[in-house]
């Protein structure tokens, strides 16, 4: 039997009212309706979480996840980390690097998709994570109308019929 899984997707943090600041009550309720959502799916039997490396959801959604699995029930929760390229994060600050370091050394696995920094390597990304998995928790406003790497994977997820629960970037509900 194939392993359940999912890939976790959405915005960076610019496209958030609050930004960088997550100390803020939005950023904290989407946090919660993510975890939420991470352990719905672990009681439907997902058990590997794949998450782009980037920063905003991504960061916060390994995070989530390392969390989750210190909790009784949780032991066989796997996190994916699926890097694009080597570099793709050279311009962070260096608290955001030491997090992501962080979260590979206590992934179950992490993968780097291209070579050279390459912007197609981000999409490459994405593509592997969908075409790993049968569910989807995105960040996202679904607004398909708007050019975005996000919107694409969306997209592309819904053309494989993954199943997608939306949290809304700006309210933290769930659709």
């Amino acid at each position: 039997m194939d392993i359940l899984a999912c890939t976790i997707i959405g915005h960076k943090p610019t496209r958030f009212k609050f930004k960088y600041k997550e100390n803020y009550s939005l950023c904290k309720k989407i946090k919660s309706a993510m975890t939420g959502q991470f352990q719905i799916l672990y009681a439907m039997g997902v058990r590997r979480f794949y998450i782009s490396g980037s920063l905003g959801v991504g960061m916060w959604a390994g995070e989530l996840l390392l969390r989750l699995k210190e909790q009784k029930g949780y032991g066989e929760l796997e996190l994916w980390i699926i890097l694009p390229c080597a570099g793709y994060d050279a311009k962070w600050d260096e608290r955001s690097r030491k997090r992501m370091e962080f979260l590979k050394k206590h992934s179950t696995e992490y993968i780097t998709i291209g070579g050279a920094k390459d912007r197609d390597d981000f999409f490459r990304r994405n593509c592997y994570m969908v075409n790993q998995t049968q569910h989807m928790v995105a960040v996202y406003d679904g607004n398909l109308a708007v050019r975005s790497i996000t919107g694409q994977t969306v997209k592309y997820a819904m053309g494989r019929g993954v199943k997608i629960v939306f949290i809304h970037p700006d309210t933290a509900n769930t659709l």
